[in-house]
């Protein structure tokens, strides 16, 4: 057996830690583009729900004179039958 092939020698640790290192670096480099990713689609789904936000608020906004409208019909109505009821 020669003396490079022994698991102890510093030549063999020495190559083994340069493979261990490159297959953490690769690791870490695809760790890092899925978080990348991760937070873009973050930013994404904030500026989505911000928007749908906003237009929820435009449409409560623009919702509630019809209630509004609604009562105010009906009150003349009523007032409208009361007034034929009493005048005959």
């Amino acid at each position: 057996m020669a003396e490079s092939d022994q698991p102890n020698d510093p030549v063999t640790v020495a190559v083994e830690l340069e493979r261990l290192r490159g297959t953490l670096e690769a690791g870490f480099a695809r760790v890092d583009g899925s978080l990348a990713l991760l937070v873009q689609r973050s930013d994404q789904t904030d500026k989505q729900l911000a928007d749908h936000e906003s237009r929820l608020d435009a449409l409560e906004r623009a919702r509630w004179p019809v209630a509004s409208i609604g009562a105010v019909t009906a009150s003349a109505g009523l007032m409208i039958a009361v007034w034929e009821l009493v005048r005959r």
